[in-house]
């Protein structure tokens, strides 16, 4: 049983998306890499921004109302 001419039309082009033009699948991949850099740079400014000593925090709770708990 031989394919049919519409299933090798169908591998022909699925071959030249892939391979054809200019390297797409290595275009696709250097993409992927850098955005995983940049989600990684990211993460890390973000980190580095969260590291606050304990000096520079602030207090922001609520003080007890002293009228309300006496009642």
């Amino acid at each position: 049983m031989s394919p049919s001419w519409i299933q090798l039309l169908i591998v022909v082009v699925v071959a030249l998306l892939l391979f054809g033009g200019r390297g797409r699948i290595s275009s696709i991949m250097g993409d992927m890499a850098k955005g995983i850099g940049a989600f990684r740079k990211g993460l890390k400014d973000e980190e580095e921004t969260k590291s606050v000593e304990k000096d520079e925090m602030v207090d922001v709770t609520p003080k007890k109302d002293e009228t309300k708990a006496s009642s």
